[in-house]
């Protein structure tokens, strides 16, 4: 079996790629189930978020696993094959060590993913797909990562998402102490979002939810409002800033919808943020006059600002990953021939038996003890010693020459 990585991520598709081959967690461990029941090797892990969906497995099928892919998603692998990469072996292990270190983020540096990362082995583990070789990768992985946090500088200064919506809003109003903001989701970044906004204090926050509770628990924390989605047509005039970040398969804000409350809104301005994948909001809501949309990919240019003290860092921390893959891929050879040294300790072991028990029963008869013993260790010396002996003297050339040297280092012998 080999290690592989495969995927697509912000730097290889847009979102309108990314989105199609996303996959929800509610549905995660199915799919993994689905995915390993199919191809030749057992262990499989998917980590999919708004910026990357990339699946870590040990298969010799690496092509049938893209298959899997555009299979599942009901696409035509053409359709992807363009923005997919393929990692085997030492690159799908530098790359996950990069990943968890926030190196391969759309916001260098970020820790978000390292959560994220976390989170799709917990669910691998629930499906029963992890084993020994991922297990051992991702628990090096988290390693590394903490190892970069602590050694580098990698996370300061570093923009976030949400700071960076922040700063395009004000761009849009002069003051967000006068606006109304709604948030859409009640997810580890909209929470993130809702702690930035808050703290320039906007005049009203709503939360919307499918579940209202984690809606009011979140709304409750900035002093705002909860409401079910059900109940957005009636509350999205109100708003002139919208942040969006749910696991809905389908868009949640359509055009017509949207269409509708700038009338009401007499076309005032809305500034509109999705950071969903799949898009919480229709596309073709950004072609109307007075809404400003972004996606996570619009936010780019915004995060790239500062960047420059964070290479640094981030040259520090590819020293310690190549290091590290170094590491570990020593570990993978050595567990690529322990089935060979299992299988040699397996025939002496047998060779051992097998003089010990014809030394027993020649004690049994009343032989002398010394002279059994001297039998049996020459016997044994023997059989360990026939197989290297017997190739050796049957080589000719570079063939004999190159085995002489092996078997002097194996035994450390040389020749007078």
């Amino acid at each position: 079996m080999q290690l592989f990585t495969f995927g697509i991520n912000h730097q290889t598709a847009p979102v309108s790629i990314r989105e199609k081959v996303a996959f929800h967690a509610e549905s995660l461990e199915q799919a993994l189930l689905d995915f390993v029941s199919k191809q030749t090797g057992k262990e499989a892990a998917i980590l999919s978020t708004c910026n990357r969906t990339e699946i870590y497995c040990n298969t010799h099928e690496p092509q049938q696993a893209l298959d899997w892919l555009a299979g599942y998603h009901n696409l035509n692998r053409a359709a992807i094959d363009p923005y997919l990469y393929m990692l085997p072996q030492e690159q799908a292990v530098k790359h996950a060590f990069r990943v968890a270190s926030g190196l391969d983020s759309m916001v260098l540096g970020e820790t978000q993913i390292l959560g994220q990362l976390k989170q799709a082995v917990s669910t691998a583990e629930r499906a029963g797909t992890l084993g020994t070789l991922l297990h051992k990768l991702f628990q090096r992985t988290f390693s590394v990562a903490k190892e970069v946090r602590t050694q580098t500088e990698i996370g300061a200064n570093s923009v976030s998402m949400a700071a960076a919506a922040v700063r395009l809003a004000e761009q849009i109003f002069p003051s967000l102490k006068e606006q109304n903001v709604l948030f859409i989701g009640a997810g580890e970044m909209i929470e993130l979002c809702a702690s930035h906004f808050a703290a320039q204090h906007p005049k009203h926050i709503t939360v919307s939810n499918r579940t209202v509770e984690r809606a009011r628990g979140l709304a409750e924390r900035f002093h705002g409002e909860a409401i079910t989605l059900n109940e957005l047509p009636e509350y999205l005039a109100q708003q002139d800033i919208v942040v969006t970040s749910t696991a809905s398969p389908l868009p949640i804000l359509g055009k017509g919808l949207v269409e509708r409350v700038l009338k009401q809104r007499k076309h005032r301005p809305m500034f509109m943020v999705d950071l969903a994948v799949p898009r919480d909001i229709e596309a073709e809501v950004g072609e109307l006059d007075d809404v400003f949309l972004y996606t996570v990919d619009d936010l780019a240019q915004v995060i790239e600002e500062g960047i420059d003290n964070r290479k640094v860092a981030a040259a520090e921390a590819e020293i310690i990953i190549e290091n590290q893959v170094d590491d570990f891929m020593h570990w993978m050879e050595i567990r690529r021939v322990v089935p060979t040294i299992r299988a040699l300790r397996d025939q002496g072991e047998r060779m051992r038996r097998h003089e010990l028990e014809h030394a027993q029963r020649l004690l049994a008869k009343g032989e002398d003890p010394t002279a059994v013993i001297e039998v049996m260790s020459r016997a044994l010396t023997n059989k360990l010693l026939h197989a290297p002996s017997h190739a050796l003297s049957h080589l000719h050339g570079d063939d004999c020459r190159q085995m002489e040297t092996l078997l002097q280092r194996l035994f450390n012998v040389h020749a007078e």
